[in-house]
C-alpha cells in the first residue's frame, strides 16, 4: 500500500490507518509529536533518561489505545493527555522510590543526568542555567507544573490546557502566575 504525502491527511486521518493496522502511519505521528512531546517530558521529569523512557511509554499508551481513540476528537489533545499521565505516573513512581530508597538515591540520579548533559565549551554556563531550570520545574508540584509545561513547552493556549487538566481557565492563568514565582526564588 503506498502512502499518502503527509499533507494529505490530518492527525486523525493518520491515527485512523495506524489503528486499522498501519505501523508507518503511526509513525508518521510519531515523527510529528517527538520533539514537542520530549521537550514538555524533560522540563516534567527534570532530566534526559527519565524523559526519553517516559516519551517511548507514552507513544506505547498511544498505539495500545488507539483502539480507543475517537477520531471526531483532535488527535492532538488526545496525545497530549496520555503523555501528561505518563509523567504523572512517572511522578508517582518517584515518590515510592523516594519513600524505599530516600532522597539520596534521587539526588545521585540528577548529579549522574548533569555529568552526562553537560560539556565543556563556551556554552557551558547557559547549559548549567538550563539544566537549574529543569530541575526547578521538575521539583514544583504538580498542580503548577502542569499549567506550565502545556502553555510554554506545548504552546497551548489557556483554555486548551485547562481542558487537558479539567480545570477552569482562570486556574491555569492563577497556577502560572505561582509557578513563575517559585521558578524567579528558586533560579535567582
Amino acid at each position: 500500500m503506498t502512502m499518502p504525502p503527509d499533507e494529505a491527511l490530518s492527525d486523525e486521518g493518520w491515527a485512523l490507518l495506524a489503528r486499522a493496522g498501519d505501523p508507518r502511519a503511526f509513525d508518521r505521528l510519531v515523527g510529528r509529536y517527538k520533539e514537542p512531546l520530549y521537550r514538555f517530558i524533560r522540563r516534567y521529569v527534570g532530566n534526559a533518561a527519565d524523559a526519553q523512557d517516559v516519551l517511548q511509554e507514552s507513544f506505547i499508551a498511544a498505539w495500545v489505545g488507539l483502539a480507543r481513540y475517537d477520531a471526531a476528537r483532535s488527535f492532538a489533545p488526545w496525545l497530549r493527555t496520555i503523555t501528561l499521565n505518563k509523567c504523572r505516573d512517572w511522578g508517582r513512581r518517584q515518590a515510592v522510590r523516594r519513600l524505599f530508597l530516600g532522597r539520596w538515591a534521587v539526588e545521585m540520579a540528577v548529579r549522574t543526568d548533569d555529568c552526562v548533559d553537560s560539556p565543556d565549551s563556551d556554552a557551558a554556563p547557559a547549559e548549567a542555567m538550563s539544566r537549574r531550570l529543569d530541575q526547578a520545574i521538575a521539583r514544583l508540584p504538580g498542580s503548577l507544573k502542569e499549567p506550565l509545561l502545556l502553555t510554554t513547552t506545548l504552546g497551548m493556549s489557556h483554555d486548551e490546557a485547562a481542558a487537558i487538566l479539567k480545570i477552569t481557565a482562570k486556574s491555569v492563568e492563577m497556577r502560572l502566575y505561582r509557578a513563575r514565582g517559585r521558578l524567579r526564588e528558586w533560579t535567582a
